[in-house]
Parts: C-alpha cells; sequence; structure tokens
C-alpha cells in the first residue's frame, strides 16, 4: 500500500495535511490553512513537485 495525505483540522481550527508512510508513521506535515480547500491544494502541491524531486546534499 502506498503512503497517502490526511487533511484534518487542528486544535486550532486551522486546517493541515500530513503524509504518512504506509506503516501510518507520519513522514511530513504542512502548514496551517484557513480552509480544507486550500489544505488539499497544499498537499496536491507537495504531491506534484515530489515526483520528479532529487535528494540534494547541502552542507554548511
Amino acid at each position: 500500500m502506498a503512503g497517502k495525505f490526511e487533511i484534518y483540522q487542528d486544535r486550532a481550527g486551522k486546517f493541515r495535511f500530513r503524509l504518512k508512510a504506509s506503516n501510518g508513521q507520519i513522514v511530513a506535515s504542512g502548514e496551517a490553512y484557513e480552509s480544507k480547500s486550500n489544505a488539499k491544494k497544499g498537499a496536491e502541491s507537495v504531491q506534484n513537485a515530489a515526483a520528479g524531486a532529487t535528494i540534494v546534499d547541502v552542507e554548511a
């Protein structure tokens, strides 16, 4: 089973997304949004950007 994005409402009443791995572990989470639709757009944006993303080692 693949991972999944979940849209949820936090304690402050804002909407957020989180990415869960197939084992249920949260591997990423998004910022707070005023609306559920904006949280969904944020998750979709991350999903689209990650498809072709590379890993870059940035050392200080």
